[in-house]
């Protein structure tokens, strides 16, 4: 289970570091999505900081919502770089940012271990990204 107390800290502390202002934090409580996100608005830009829940892994995508309404957003995250908040973040220790090369990438069960054949099975995704960070 990630603790959501340092990964609060660590978007708080990387929004800091590069100028921008955290606006909210989006805690996944139900079945799906399987991430928090922490939003941080920037002067040209929206950055989401997600976190897989059951494990210390982030990522940084298009934000999304997660409540439940009459039209709900679905599909795969649309991972994102930013090379200042990413080096922001890398250096925070208990956590570890993946790259959207990577998550656009490949899934390697074997290198994965936190992806379970029952959801590789379920949700059929195409990308590393699709096997973290489950949504609909």
């Amino acid at each position: 289970m990630t603790d959501l107390k340092a990964f609060r800290r660590a978007c708080y502390e990387a929004a800091r570091q590069t100028g921008g202002a955290l606006t909210e934090f989006r805690i996944s409580a139900g079945q799906t999505p399987n991430f928090h996100q922490a939003v941080i608005a920037y002067q040209d830009r929206t950055i989401a900081v997600v976190c897989v829940r059951d494990a210390p892994l982030l990522a940084l995508a298009v934000p999304r919502v997660i409540e439940f309404a009459q039209v709900r957003e679905s599909g795969p995250l649309a991972f994102v770089e930013f090379p200042e908040l990413a080096d922001a973040l890398a250096a925070v220790p208990g956590f570890r940012l993946l790259s959207a090369a990577e998550l656009d990438g490949p899934v390697d069960l074997a290198r994965w271990p936190p992806t379970s054949r029952h959801d590789m099975h379920y949700w059929q995704p195409q990308t590393l990204g699709e096997s973290l960070f489950n949504y609909s």
